[in-house]
């Protein structure tokens, strides 16, 4: 969507004001001439519309991963379809709360982009519903019974009224954190109904959580330093490898049983 800003000139009505007023108005000199006429000029602001890219982000290597209108690329984990539990509806990829929680609804289940990346910028926006619950998984691998005994998560919450934004240790289960490992600070997540922009950089192994313009996360993975945090946290008597991260994986948008919306999902590979 295009957006024309038009930025007026005061000194031509300066000038025409003098003027009419019988005044000789002074000779512009080169320099205040080509300050008005810059100041005349007519700038455009491209934006783009939900689900699309800027030819700018085109130039720069990013894809989309959500067309706004199809399910095209996304799959149910360990399946080969597309869960009826989300649907696409108004531009976005909307999870039908089913209320019961982790136990979820058969209809359901965790999401994943049908295909592996390594070293990338993840960018989307998320919208929780109240009291709700979700994630972004990155690296995850699909050979358990869910994707996140092998992913990190970027959490997805409802602070205000979840109760998980109290448990953990120093708010590490808040929106945006590194779930249950590291918390998001400064704490910035917008309100119940309203679009967080997030954005998740792996490279190498380090790994960025960004949420709303904030570098909120920062870690690296495979360190001794991630090894004992994460000896330290709920994973380890879930799975015993989990700390062995891979090293490329799948994006999952997950199913915890409440309603949540996501759009503009975009990649750019590093």
């Amino acid at each position: 969507m295009k957006k024309r800003i038009f930025v007026l000139a005061l000194g031509i009505a300066t000038s025409a004001f003098m003027v009419s007023c019988g005044g000789g108005a002074k000779k512009e000199s080169a320099a205040e001439t080509a300050t008005k006429e810059a100041k005349e000029e007519v700038v455009e602001a491209v934006e783009a519309a939900p689900n699309t890219l800027t030819e700018a982000e085109k130039s720069d290597g990013w894809v989309l991963l959500f067309d706004g209108t199809t399910s095209t690329g996304w799959r149910g984990y360990g399946k080969e379809s597309f869960p009826t539990a989300w649907q696409i509806v108004d531009g976005t990829i909307h999870m039908i709360g089913s209320g019961r929680g982790e136990a979820g609804d058969k209809e359901g289940g965790d999401i994943i982009y049908d295909k592996e990346f390594q070293n990338f910028t993840l960018s989307l926006e998320w919208k929780i519903s109240e009291g709700g619950n979700s994630g972004i998984f990155y690296l995850g691998q699909e050979e358990l019974d869910f994707i996140w005994k092998t992913a990190p998560e970027m959490q997805i919450l409802d602070n205000e009224k979840h109760p998980d934004a109290a448990l953990g240790v120093d708010g590490n289960r808040q929106a945006g954190s590194l779930y249950d490992l590291i918390a998001a600070k400064p704490q910035n997540a917008k309100p119940v109904g309203e679009w967080n922009k997030v954005e998740i950089t792996v490279y190498k192994g380090t790994v960025v959580h960004k949420q709303n313009g904030v570098n909120v996360v920062e870690y690296h993975l495979w360190t001794p330093e991630w090894n004992e945090m994460v000896a330290g946290s709920k994973f380890p008597g879930l799975n015993e490898d989990w700390a062995d991260v891979a090293s490329k994986g799948y994006i999952g948008l997950q199913d915890h049983g409440d309603d949540v919306w996501f759009r503009n999902i975009k990649i750019k590979e590093l």
